[in-house]
């Protein structure tokens, strides 16, 4: 019998085909994709055919541009489960992080809004060292002045200059065109900054119930993203049924069986105990880290 594993969950797969050569094997990181094949290069180290392709698809992206304009975009479950993955993965690899909300001065198309952020981003990324992020885009329902307004949330292993980096995202908002209703009205709340206490599992858990789990929200642009060694990750590993036999001893009946025609899932609660049988995939990241 082959497991799947992952954080708080368990997939023991019952079919020996799929079984067949998974032992030991760690999967869910972007490392393990299958290389495309690469186009023929001309003597300046590049397809011509693909120049032009990149030109015009950096173009559209800094412009915001979709080739449909009505389509929608949403977090599918797939989605929101292999986001809840990368970001345990993340806390388990990063001694600080950080929580960071960021919220716009006046209403923002969808489309412009992912400009600014990924300028943001990018900016930020070149002024620090070992930038690594993950963000998702929410729908804002308190505020009541521009219902239904986008900002992010955004979890980061950056130590944040407060006063400078709020400054420049109002600063990066005006120069893309969003000011304020009022001149001079600059929202503290626009740049918020909370501490994660990567121990507290269930803090980490709390922040994916509340702006993940339940975000059903439409977006004319992307819904998340993550930095590339974040996507780097591994977020599954394959073992033999001795790991299921380590989870049972330490919670015992606290752990939810679920069952299909095909496998059957174990749901493990997180807590300091139980974070532990899964060492060997932090150790895995932490060798790639």
């Amino acid at each position: 019998m082959i497991l799947k594993n992952t954080y708080g969950c368990t997939l023991v797969l019952d079919i020996p085909e799929r079984a067949a050569g998974y032992e030991n094997k760690f999967s869910g990181s972007s490392l393990d994709r299958p290389k495309s094949n690469p186009k023929p290069k001309t003597k300046f180290g590049f397809s011509a055919e693909g120049a032009a392709s990149n030109i015009l698809i950096n173009e559209d992206r800094k412009k915001g541009k979709n080739k449909d304009p009505d389509k929608t975009f949403k977090m599918s479950q797939r989605t929101k489960t292999k986001i809840r993955k990368k970001l345990i993965a993340f806390s388990r690899v990063y001694n600080k992080l950080n929580f960071l909300a960021l919220t716009f001065v006046n209403q923002v198309a969808d489309e412009k809004a992912i400009i600014i952020l990924r300028k943001f981003l990018d900016n930020t990324k070149k002024r620090s060292e070992d930038f690594q992020y993950i963000w998702v885009a929410e729908r804002q329902l308190k505020n009541t002045t521009f219902a239904g307004n986008i900002h992010f949330h955004i979890v980061t292993n950056k130590s944040w200059d407060i006063d400078k980096y709020w400054n420049y995202w109002l600063t990066l908002q005006r120069d893309n065109g969003v000011v304020p209703r009022e001149e001079g009205f600059k929202p503290s709340s626009a740049f918020d900054i909370r501490r994660i206490n990567k121990e507290n599992i269930k803090a980490i858990q709390l922040y994916l119930t509340k702006y993940i789990s339940k975000n059903t929200d439409e977006f004319k642009c992307q819904v998340w993203n993550c930095s590339k060694k974040i996507s780097q990750l591994y977020t599954d590993f394959y073992t033999k049924a001795e790991f299921l036999d380590n989870a049972y001893k330490l919670e015992g009946d606290n752990i939810y069986e679920a069952y299909s025609e095909r496998c059957t899932l174990h749901f493990i609660p997180l807590n300091q105990k139980s974070i532990k049988i899964y060492a060997k995939l932090d150790e895995k990241n932490i060798l790639n880290k």
